[in-house]
């Protein structure tokens, strides 16, 4: 347990970072990294910082029930800052095993006043000392007998995500899915396997203290599995050694199988982990052509290839659904579309909170750049399209459509030989769902263009 900082340090710039995220609609990483770039703060407590950040912002729905039930204002109507402080308080009350309970109502209570908050400070106490008392006798939360509901309640989920869920899952499955989302995200690592090997990383890790283990049928991931402090500084990373990337993605290059002297188009590549990954697995003998109509996003690949040292590949800025010169230039195209991202929740957990309303608008989108990408394919070449989402419609369905409309075009299985015979069902499709395989969710197909 840890209460070696005052309200106005850890607690105060976790305020400030959620702040961030509910006014402006910031993304949790990004807050942080606003609140904490200059803060001369001991490596332990920075994690503190993060952990209530993301914790508090994966937790939200939770956190307002139980403000609900104990106040005497629903969650929304309080004020922001209030609001935010309540969420600090119950999140480390309930989730947190680090902090002494008496700590964190005090410090709650030191934050409301440290903001402006005085007269507000004894609600704080008597929210927090409220909530001590019922989970004595049980757990303080009351969840409604509605299925969807009571699961978005209970794991801290809209509805429109659990009934997403539930149309391709049993109840139990989908809780074990919320359950994984809520848990402190993994990263993992891509060893460059054109400078190094995956035992020289493993072996540079462990003398600096950091625990690695492999991913199970990839052979370029390592998982890291304790607190390593700022990423950048580890072994390799300057040498260019590896990358952080999870290792469903590393699925996605492996899926495509690029091979040397090929031409591959990625046709939406910022920042580039996969551009990379399909240059490493050519040996940089060939040409890979990363397209992406976000110019500033570009320029992590150019920087993520001048560090792997990858000499293969070529920019190119551009809407792909206007690239038409493309056509039957690549012998393989990825195609990694725009999506929701309702695979990435554990490490992208604000993204549960954004409206849904915007996924007919992916969708199109989806179908628009597909069209005109399978142009872009040899005949007899092969096309991977993936998503991070697990989605029915920006996914299945996206393909049914496509080859309903495209008869010279079927689903190609993997070689027995590649990493994602693993994974692929007997019809082709690969679905990753993290509660099974324990990696990020992701969605691929393989499609062959036939003469």
């Amino acid at each position: 347990m840890i209460d070696r900082l005052p309200a106005t340090n850890s607690r105060q710039l976790a305020f400030l970072a959620l702040k961030n995220v509910y006014q402006q609609q910031a993304y949790t990483d990004i807050a942080l990294d606003r609140v904490l770039r200059n803060q001369s703060i001991e490596r332990q407590d920075r994690g503190l910082v993060c952990e209530l950040v993301y914790g508090v912002v994966r937790r939200q729905r939770t956190l307002d029930a139980l403000i609900d039930r104990l106040g005497k204002k629903n969650a929304r109507q309080q004020p922001l800052d209030l609001r935010i402080i309540l969420h600090l308080g119950l999140y480390q009350l309930r989730y947190s095993d680090r902090i002494p309970p008496s700590a964190a109502v005090n410090t709650s209570v030191e934050l409301a006043k440290a903001n402006g908050l005085n007269k507000l400070a004894g609600v704080v106490n008597g929210i927090l000392r409220e909530y001590l008392r019922q989970a004595e006798h049980g757990d303080p939360l009351r969840l409604p007998e509605d299925t969807v509901q009571r699961l978005g309640i209970l794991h801290s989920f809209p509805d429109w995500i659990v009934k997403t869920w539930l149309e391709q899952l049993s109840f139990t499955e989908a809780e074990k899915l919320a359950m994984w989302f809520n848990q402190s995200p993994h990263i993992d690592l891509r060893v460059n396997i054109l400078k190094t090997t995956v035992a020289e990383v493993t072996a540079a890790l462990k003398a600096k203290g950091v625990s690695v283990s492999p991913m199970p049928h990839l052979p370029q991931a390592l998982r890291i599995n304790n607190s390593t402090g700022e990423i950048t500084s580890l072994p390799g990373y300057k040498e260019g050694w590896w990358v952080v990337q999870d290792s469903s993605a590393q699925l996605v290059s492996h899926f495509l199988d690029p091979q040397p002297g090929e031409t591959i188009i990625d046709a939406c590549a910022a920042p580039g982990g996969k551009t990379t990954h399909i240059a490493e697995l050519m040996s940089d003998r060939g040409f890979v052509i990363a397209c992406d109509r976000a110019t500033k996003r570009l320029e992590k690949v150019r920087a993520n290839a001048a560090r792997l040292q990858l000499k293969s590949i070529t920019i190119q800025t551009g809407d792909s659904r206007n690239l038409t010169q493309f056509k039957e230039t690549g012998d393989r195209v990825l195609l990694d579309a725009p999506c929701s991202g309702l695979g990435t929740l554990g490490k992208r957990p604000d993204i549960r909170w954004r409206h849904p309303e915007a996924i007919d608008k992916l969708v199109e989108l989806q179908k628009e750049l597909l069209a005109e990408v399978a142009t872009w394919v040899k005949p007899n070449g092969v096309l991977v399209y993936a998503t991070c989402t697990l989605n029915y419609v920006e996914n299945k369905k996206v393909i049914q459509t496509f080859l309903k409309h495209n008869p010279n075009w079927r689903v190609q299985l993997p070689m027995a030989s590649s990493p994602a015979s693993h994974f692929v069902d007997p019809e082709g499709w690969i679905e990753i769902y993290p509660h099974h395989n324990n990696m990020d969710g992701f969605f691929m197909v393989k499609l062959q263009k036939i003469l």
